[in-house]
């Protein structure tokens, strides 16, 4: 007689549950997955509770992480039931203090060939999001410390909460960040990037100077001008085009021409894609490929005609047009 598996076993009550999770029977198998089970069933069962909505399961799901951050690395290995329950209190819109103070501060060391890895990144992450919503007085505190995390993601993951929390408060430690500078650039284009949101008319201008920086170490060491540019065209602010507009000069000088092109289409505004077209009717042909490029780029299939139009006494570039769009489409 084979013998039991009862992971095994769970899952597949778990793939019934997902008929009709929010039933007594499926929330009690939930319930019981969540009370018992191991790591791989709670992150499963943690998961179909978030997507079904089922809030009656809150206090389940923190008892679970409880029961999962003793002895950790043996109860959770690969920290991804932690990181799922914490997934499923967002979706459920759930602020549990303690929870996400826990978690954005867990460091879960497990062995791998050659060393030791840090599994906990994306639990640290997503409870800097959670942590975000909370009015607890410690948030920027916490979120400082994550900001200084030996790894790229949760650095990248702290910003952009220190954006989401919304607070003035943040906006000196983001700009101290951008000045010390990281080795990881989406790291800075996210603190600029809550820079932006967080304070848009003190910070465009802020942004904008670094585009005239110069590649490399510098006085803001880490930021360069396709960095500054992303985070402007990231914005979508009215006040970014024109920063972006009258920087284009100087990018095509510097080679750095695709780039603009690339922000002012990302910002997705009406002048920004006005002025595109026009490039695409005027602009010598290699800056008016690029255009196309841009505009293609952004997967809006709408703008093909007009695209096509501006091209439409230039054959070389309506042929890019064409290429570009069915590139984007395919």
């Amino acid at each position: 007689m084979p013998r039991r598996d009862p992971l095994k076993e769970a899952l597949a009550r778990l793939n019934q549950v997902r008929q009709d999770p929010s039933s007594s029977a499926s929330q009690a198998e939930l319930r019981g997955v969540l009370s018992r089970e191991s790591s791989h069933a709670v992150a499963k069962a943690a998961r179909i509770s978030g997507e079904a909505g089922l809030e009656t399961l809150v206090p389940d799901l923190v008892a679970a992480f409880h029961r999962l951050s003793k002895d950790p690395a043996r109860t959770d290995p690969g920290c991804t039931a932690k990181t799922s329950v914490v997934e499923a209190l967002l979706r459920l819109e759930h602020e549990d203090e303690e929870v996400f103070l826990r978690g954005v501060r867990h460091v879960q060391m497990e062995p791998v060939h050659g060393g030791r890895v840090d599994t906990a990144v994306d639990l640290r992450g997503a409870c800097a999001f959670g942590l975000a919503r909370t009015s607890n007085p410690t948030v920027l505190v916490e979120l400082a410390e994550l900001l200084a995390d030996p790894e790229p993601p949760a650095r990248v993951s702290a910003a952009r909460a220190i954006g989401n929390h919304g607070r003035a408060e943040g906006v000196p430690l983001l700009r101290h960040k951008v000045r010390a500078g990281d080795e990881e650039p989406r790291v800075l284009a996210e603190c600029l990037l809550a820079l932006l949101h967080l304070d848009p008319s003190a910070s465009v201008p802020f942004v904008g100077r670094l585009l005239q920086a110069a590649p490399g170490p510098g006085r803001y060491p880490g930021v360069d001008p396709e960095c500054a540019a992303v985070a402007l065209g990231e914005s979508r602010l009215e006040e970014a085009f024109a920063v972006l507009r009258d920087w284009l000069p100087e990018a095509l000088a510097r080679g750095l021409g695709p780039t603009a092109l690339r922000a002012l289409a990302t910002l997705r505004r009406d002048e920004a894609i006005d002025h595109l077209l026009s490039l695409v009717r005027e602009a010598e042909p290699p800056v008016a490929c690029d255009a196309v490029a841009a505009l293609a780029g952004q997967g809006d299939g709408s703008i093909q005609a007009r695209a096509r139009d501006a091209a439409s006494e230039r054959p070389a570039v309506a042929e890019a047009v064409d290429r570009a769009f069915a590139r984007s489409s395919g």
